[in-house]
């Protein structure tokens, strides 16, 4: 049986053979895909995306913490979100990113401004925020609730426990992957996740290591296929419960009509 799922943040523009893997995605049961961007290239790509397949691939325009280059390509992207956010259903991929490899790119103050300015132009037309926050988990809360937008997910989330409840005493959402499977950090941030509050995705093609069974990229028909299912025995609900729920959630947070 397949059930109606959105995958609410996967990378699309890293796919190979992206024209198989939406239509797995289809037959899945897989009824959107949001895809995000991470800087000024990946941007201009999702929007292609999006174009080549409407109505199932949304696109979101954002600058990674990783990827925000130096000034002039960080300008050159800020250009590009403000000028086609209306085109976008969020600004994401954003946020912060502590780890060292991170900080040896950009370092926290510089990332903080960019996340404060892409926060601005989420804030200013009412876009909502997919925000990653590794290794920075309070310090991205933080940055969210002082811009003002009032609708961010917290992507993939594995850090402190309070921090999440503080996220969700505020309003924002967090999103199961598939790490739902194995990772003990993210698997307790799911639990503790309000069923209004909870959303599916893949963060595709990130490689997901576990056992033997996905030590291969995974792909967006993987919402359905592994991260539902993981979900639904996480909490010791149906799969098609989990289904309704995330699904109603994500079409609330994007703005997206029921089809």
């Amino acid at each position: 049986m397949t059930f109606e799922v959105i995958d609410t943040h996967a990378h699309l523009d890293d796919m190979q053979d992206l024209g198989a893997a939406i239509e797995r995605a289809r037959e899945s049961g897989v009824i959107a895909i949001v895809a995000v961007g991470i800087d000024y290239e990946s941007n201009n790509r999702v929007l292609e995306i999006a174009e080549k397949f409407p109505g199932l691939v949304l696109p979101a325009f954002g600058m990674h913490p990783q990827d925000i280059g130096d000034s002039s390509e960080i300008e050159r992207n800020l250009r590009f979100i403000e000028d086609h956010v209306r085109e976008s259903v969020a600004i994401g991929e954003v946020g912060l990113d502590y780890h060292k490899k991170a900080l040896g790119r950009a370092s926290k103050d510089v990332q903080k401004q960019v996340l404060r300015d892409t926060l601005e132009i989420a804030k200013r037309f009412g876009k909502p925020a997919s925000v990653h926050s590794r290794y920075s988990w309070r310090d991205s809360l933080e940055a969210v609730a002082e811009s003002g937008v009032d609708r961010a997910v917290f992507h993939w989330y594995t850090g402190p426990m309070n921090v999440l409840r503080d996220c969700f005493e505020r309003g924002y959402s967090a999103s199961a992957t598939l790490a739902t499977e194995y990772h003990e950090e993210h698997r307790r941030a799911i639990k503790e996740t309000p069923w209004d509050r909870l959303m599916l995705e893949t963060d595709s093609p990130v490689v997901y290591r576990w056992g033997t069974e996905f030590a291969h990229p995974s792909e967006p028909a993987d919402t359905a296929r592994v991260v539902l299912e993981a979900v639904a025995r996480l909490r010791e609900v149906e799969p098609a419960f989990v289904a309704r729920k995330t699904t109603e959630n994500a079409r609330r947070f994007f703005g997206l009509a029921k089809g």
